[in-house]
């Protein structure tokens, strides 16, 4: 028996250099049959992150990086994710509730896997 899919949304805040956010509504997903080590966050206009699940769990509570991929606290109910790509450095800031939901779920389909 395989794992389930886990499939959330949340909004995130785009961050620039403007004085206000642009929301974004980002599917956040899991595949635990075909890589229980990464989650994936789809934005609209097909774009994707894949990164390794354990820097989401911990950059919830202190800077994390794999790669291009970093994830760090802001304040007490906020994190960021930042994608480094030959295009630039896009930035994301999202609810930690809504992050905290979604490793919940993947946690429900499929426990940290054992190295």
């Amino acid at each position: 028996m395989s794992a389930a899919v886990v499939e959330d949304h949340a909004w995130g805040r785009i961050v620039t250099d403007a004085p206000q956010y642009r929301p974004v509504r980002v599917a956040l997903r899991y595949e635990p049959a075909e890589d229980p080590w990464a989650v994936h966050f789809s934005f609209p206009g097909g774009t994707d992150w894949t990164f390794p699940r354990t820097v989401l769990e911990t950059g919830l509570s202190a800077p994390a990086r794999s790669g291009n991929v970093e994830v760090w606290p802001c304040g007490r109910v906020q994190a960021v994710v930042e994608y480094h790509s030959t295009d630039g450095v896009a930035v994301v800031q999202f609810d930690t509730s809504a992050l905290n939901r979604f490793l919940r779920h993947t946690y429900a389909a499929a426990p940290t896997p054992a190295e």
